[in-house]
C-alpha cells in the first residue's frame, strides 16, 4: 500500500517532473531538442534512421543541458531504462544494461573498441562526457559486426560536431557540485575552413570525499582528473578522413573492507591523493576514420587506432604496487553495396592485437598477448518502405597466450602459463515495422559471444581489498548467449507509450563462486561455469500537451539466474520513474522547469554471500535555459539530486557490502559560453 501511496503522491496536479532518459518512450528528448524516431543512428553497419532498423538504439545528448548534474558518463547512462550504475563511490562506475556490465558491454570510441581493463568489478569505466556530443545505446548483442564482449550491448561515444564551414568557435563552461565541492572545467576550439576541421579541447576535474544522506564523509571518496581531445579532419573529392587523439590521467581514492580501520581522515576537504590507496589511470587513444565514397552505390569505411592504458594501484604512502600498461592496435572494414532499391549488402572486418604487461610489485594477472580477428557479412531487404528485415552472419576466432609472471603462474601455482585458440560463429535476423509515421515495431533474435578474460583463466592469488583469495581455469568454454527483444513504441498527439520485453539465455556463463577452501584463513573463490537465464523488460507512458508539457513514467526490471537456481550477482532492483517537463520557448530563448523522481523496489534476489537492499525514493529538479545575446550563446542548468537527502543503500553499489551509503543531497551548476566568428 506505501508503493501505490507514493505513485499517487508522484502524480498530484502541479508536478512537473523529467528527466533527460526518462523521456525515452514516444517522443525522445533530451536537455535542449526533440529526438525524433528519425534521427540517423551511426552505431549500426550503417547509418540510418532509427525506426527503419532492427536493433534497440537509444541516442542520448551530452549538451550543457543535461538534467542529470551527472559525475561521469556511467552515471548519466543510468537514467536510461533498462541501464544502471555498478558503483565503488562517485568516482569509480561502469554502466549496467540489462544486468550485465564490464566485459559484456563493448564501449566503442570513435567506431573502435575501448578497454580499460574491465574484468575487476571496482575498475570503473573512466570516460567523461567531455567533448562528446552524443551516446548511442544499443541494448542486447552486436557480437556478429564487433566480435566477442558485444554480448549484453554497445555504448557508442560520438565525439563533438566540427565547427560549420567558414567559422570558428570557442567556448568556455564549468560544472560544480556541493556534495563534493568539486566540479570541472573546460575549455574548447573549433575552426572549419571548408576542406580542412580542427578542434582542442582541455578540461580539469576535481571532487572531494562524499557524504551520504546522514550527513557523513564517505572518506576516501575523492577523485581527480585531466583530460586533453584534439581533432583533425579533411574532404578530398571521394575521401573524408576524421582523426582523433585524446589522452586522459584519472585519480580515484578507493574503499575495501578494513580501510576505515587504517586511514585516518585528514581534513574535510582535502584533494591529497598519496598517503591513501587510490587507482591512476593513463589512457592514450589515437585513431583515424576514413569513408572513401567509391561509387553513388558503394562505400568504404576504414577506421584504425591505437590505444595505452596504464593502470596502477598506490596502496598507501605513495608506493605504486600494481603497474599494468594493456596496449591494443585495431581496425575495422567496412565494404558497402546497395544492390537495389530493396537490397544493401554489407561486409565488415575486424581484427585486434592486445599486449599485457606487468610492472608493478604486485601482479594479479600474468603478462599476456591477445588476437582476435572478425568477418561479418550483412543484408538488409526493404519491402514496401514499411518493413525492414536484416540478417548478419559472423565467424571469428581469439588467441590468448600468458607468459612466465612471478606471483601469478609460477611453478609454485596451480594455473600454469598456457595458450588458448577460441573460434566462434554468431547470428541476427531483426525486423522493423513501420506502419505509420505514429508506431514502429521492432522484434530481433541476435546471438553473442565472450571468451573468458585474463582475471577469469589465470586468476591464482589474493585479491585485496575484499580479501578472497580466486582461482581462474585456463580450460574454460566460450560463454555464449542467445537473447530476444521485441519493442513496441506508439507516439500520439497526446498520448504515448512502448514496451519492450527481453529473453536471455546463457550457456557457459562464467562466475566467481565461493569453495569450502581456504588459503591461510582466506576464503577461495574459483571461476565456474553454467546455463543461466535472464528475462525482463522496460515498459513507459507519457502525456503531453503540444510543446508546453509533458508528464509520464518508466519501469524497468528483470530476473536473472544460473540453472542450479541462484541468482547472478547484482541483479538490478526493479525501479520506477516518473517524470514531467514544463517548457517555456520564446523566440530563440528556452526555459525548462523538472522535477523527477526515481522510485527502487527492495531487492531480495541476490546472489548467496551478497547484500540485500531495501527499497529507496530519490527526488530530484533542475531548470535549465538558454539565451542567445550579441556576445554569443550562454546554457545555464541549476538543479539537485536527492533533494530529499534520503539515506540508502543501492543495491548494485559494492559500498552495501561496508555498510557504506549512497551519496546524500548534491546540488549542481553548470555553465557553458559559446562564441562563434565567421572568418
Amino acid at each position: 500500500m506505501r508503493f501505490y501511496i507514493r505513485i499517487l503522491y508522484l502524480f498530484i496536479p502541479g508536478l512537473i517532473a523529467f528527466t533527460q532518459s526518462h523521456g525515452f518512450t514516444t517522443e525522445k528528448k533530451d536537455s535542449v531538442k526533440t529526438i525524433r524516431l528519425n534521427e540517423i543512428t551511426v552505431t549500426s553497419y550503417k547509418e540510418e534512421p532509427i525506426a527503419e532498423t532492427a536493433l534497440l538504439v537509444t541516442p542520448l545528448s551530452t549538451d550543457s543541458l543535461s538534467v542529470f548534474g551527472n559525475y561521469n558518463l556511467s552515471d548519466m547512462l543510468s537514467r536510461v531504462p533498462g541501464v544502471n550504475l555498478l558503483s565503488t563511490g562517485t568516482g569509480i562506475s561502469k554502466p549496467v544494461i540489462r544486468g550485465l556490465y564490464g566485459n559484456r558491454i563493448m564501449v566503442l570510441i570513435s567506431g573502435l573498441r575501448f578497454d580499460n581493463q574491465q574484468w575487476q568489478d571496482e575498475h570503473g569505466l573512466g570516460l567523461s562526457t567531455i567533448g562528446v556530443a552524443k551516446v548511442e545505446l544499443i541494448k542486447g548483442p552486436m557480437s556478429v559486426l564487433y566480435g566477442s564482449e558485444a554480448m549484453g550491448g554497445i555504448i557508442n561515444l560520438i565525439e563533438e560536431e566540427k565547427a560549420l564551414p567558414g567559422t570558428t568557435e570557442t567556448d568556455y563552461g564549468f560544472r560544480a557540485f556541493s556534495n563534493t565541492l568539486g566540479g570541472t572545467a573546460q575549455w574548447g576550439f573549433k575552426k572549419n575552413t571548408g576542406k580542412y576541421w580542427l578542434r582542442v579541447r582541455l578540461a580539469a576535474e576535481n571532487n572531494g570525499d562524499y557524504s551520504n544522506g546522514k550527513g557523513q564523509r564517505v572518506v576516501n571518496t575523492r577523485g581527480d582528473g585531466y583530460f586533453l581531445k584534439t581533432s583533425f579532419g579533411c574532404a578530398r573529392n571521394h575521401w573524408i578522413s576524421n582523426n582523433h587523439y585524446q589522452a586522459s590521467f584519472n585519480r580515484n581514492g578507493f574503499v575495501f573492507n578494513d580501510s576505515k580501520d587504517f586511514i585516518v581522515p585528514d581534513a574535510r576537504w582535502s584533494r591529497r591523493m598519496k598517503e591513501n590507496p587510490n587507482h591512476l589511470v593513463l589512457l592514450n587513444l589515437l585513431n583515424s576514420e576514413n569513408t572513401f565514397l567509391l561509387s553513388p552505390s558503394r562505400k568504404l569505411i576504414l577506421n584504425a587506432g591505437v590505444q595505452s592504458n596504464q593502470r596502477m594501484e598506490n596502496e598507501g604512502g605513495g608506493a605504486i604496487s600494481l603497474n599494468m600498461l594493456l596496449l591494443t592496435a585495431h581496425y575495422l572494414l567496412k565494404y558497402e553495396i546497395t544492390l537495389n532499391e530493396k537490397h544493401r549488402l554489407i561486409f565488415s572486418q575486424l581484427s585486434s592485437f592486445e599486449d599485457n604487461t606487468n610492472f608493478g610489485m604486485r601482479r594479479i594477472v600474468p603478462d599476456a598477448r591477445m588476437f582476435e580477428s572478425n568477418a561479418s557479412v550483412y543484408l538488409e531487404t526493404n519491402f514496401e518502405e514499411k518493413w525492414i528485415w536484416e540478417n548478419g552472419l559472423g565467424v571469428g576466432q581469439k588467441s590468448i597466450r600468458t607468459f612466465f609472471t612471478p606471483l601469478v603462474n609460477d611453478p609454485s601455482k596451480v594455473v600454469q602459463p598456457f595458450r588458448k585458440f577460441s573460434p566462434y560463429q554468431n547470428l541476427f535476423t531483426g525486423i522493423s515495422w513501420i506502419p505509420s509515421a505514429s508506431f514502429n515495431l521492432k522484434m530481433n533474435v541476435s546471438s553473442g559471444v565472450r571468451i573468458p578474460n585474463l582475471a577469469e583463466l589465470s586468476s591464482n592469488g589474493l585479491h585485496e581489498g575484499i580479501y578472497t583469495y580466486e582461482i581462474g581455469n585456463p580450460l574454460m568454454k566460450n560463454e555464449y548467449n542467445l537473447m530476444g527483444n521485441l519493442h513496441a513504441e506508439y507516439t500520439g498527439t497526446h498520448l504515448g507509450g512502448f514496451v519492450s520485453p527481453f529473453v536471455n539465455r546463457f550457456f557457459d556463463f562464467v562466475y566467481l563462486a565461493p569453495t569450502s577452501e581456504e588459503w591461510y584463513g582466506f576464503p577461495v573463490f574459483r571461476f565456474r561455469q553454467q546455463n543461466a537465464l535472464q528475462y525482463g523488460g522496460e515498459a513507459g507512458v507519457s502525456f503531453t500537451s503540444g510543446k508546453l508539457w509533458k508528464v509520464g513514467c518508466n519501469a524497468s526490471g528483470m530476473i536473472s539466474k544460473t540453472d542450479d537456481g541462484l541468482f547472478t550477482p547484482f541483479v538490478p532492483a526493479t525501479r520506477f520513474s516518473p517524470f514531467a517537463l514544463l517548457s517555456i520557448t520564446t523566440g530563440a530563448q528556452i526555459l525548462r522547469f523538472n522535477l523527477g523522481a526515481d522510485y527502487c523496489l527492495a531487492q531480495k534476489r541476490t546472489y548467496p554471500g551478497e547484500v540485500s537492499t531495501g527499497e529507496y525514493f530519490l527526488l530530484n529538479a533542475s531548470v535549465n535555459t538558454r539565451l542567445k545575446t550579441a556576445l554569443g550563446r550562454c546554457e545555464l542548468s541549476l538543479g539537485g539530486n536527492n533533494l530529499l537527502n534520503r539515506a540508502y543503500y543501492d543495491n548494485l553499489s559494492r559500498f552495501k557490502s561496508y555498510g557504506l551509503l549512497n551519496i546524500g543531497r548534491n546540488i549542481f551548476v553548470s555553465l557553458r559560453w559559446f562564441v562563434t566568428r565567421a572568418e
